[in-house]
């Protein structure tokens, strides 16, 4: 998982409630479980005037030209702007995966689904809650080359104007994010424990161990 640390970039504005998984990464997008190449996927719906399947060569599909994501300016923007309840719906995994395929690493919201939210932080996406009139205020300043730099060892937003927002995270998220670790991750970095467990195991039940 990459390490999150700070993050300048463009802002995507998606200026919906209660986006939901579906919307995300339509269902018939969920077969795979590589957790790469979703990104092309992503707001499927939204982004392709025609049905998406799995392996379509999408850049032959006609896109939808007011769709935000489809527009020039937004091409390598990081984070995501939106509205409250984001991530609602059904609790797959694909939706993060997608996010993060594409390219976001952050997102700002007043509210989250739990679930999606939780999945966020277990593949280095940084789902920011901040309240609605917060949120509002930013999709007001928002322009075409509008960017945040977001800082999370301190928990800050910084706006063009040099205004700071402080932002609230778990300590262990944060820690998690800030060094790159997901589950498999943490649970590695106590490899040397496991492995002399496991010595101490194989002398005291031999036959646990026999090839």
């Amino acid at each position: 998982m990459r390490a999150f640390t700070t993050l300048t970039s463009l802002v995507v504005p998606l200026d919906r409630a209660n986006v939901d998984t579906d919307a995300i990464i339509p269902k018939q997008f969920l077969k795979s479980i590589r957790r790469t190449g979703f990104g092309v996927y992503l707001f499927d719906e939204w982004r392709y005037l025609d049905q998406g399947q799995p392996d379509m060569d999408c850049s032959r599909r006609p896109i939808n030209k007011e769709f935000v994501l489809n527009k020039p300016q937004y091409k390598t923007a990081q984070i995501l702007l939106t509205r409250e309840n984001f991530g609602c719906g059904s609790s797959r995994e694909h939706a993060p995966w997608a996010l993060e395929d594409y390219g976001f690493r952050a997102i700002i919201a007043p509210s989250f689904a739990d679930i999606f939210y939780n999945n966020c932080f277990k593949n280095g996406l940084l789902p920011i809650a901040l309240d609605a009139d917060t949120v509002d205020a930013l999709f007001k300043e928002l322009t075409d080359d509008y960017v945040l730099t977001i800082d999370l060892s301190v928990q800050t937003i910084t706006t063009p104007s040099g205004k700071v927002i402080v932002f609230a995270v778990d300590e262990n998220r944060k820690f998690r994010l800030l060094n790159g670790l997901d589950d498999i991750g943490l649970t590695l970095k106590q490899a040397d424990k496991i492995h002399e467990y496991e010595a101490q195991r194989a002398k005291r039940a031999p036959w646990l161990f026999a090839q």
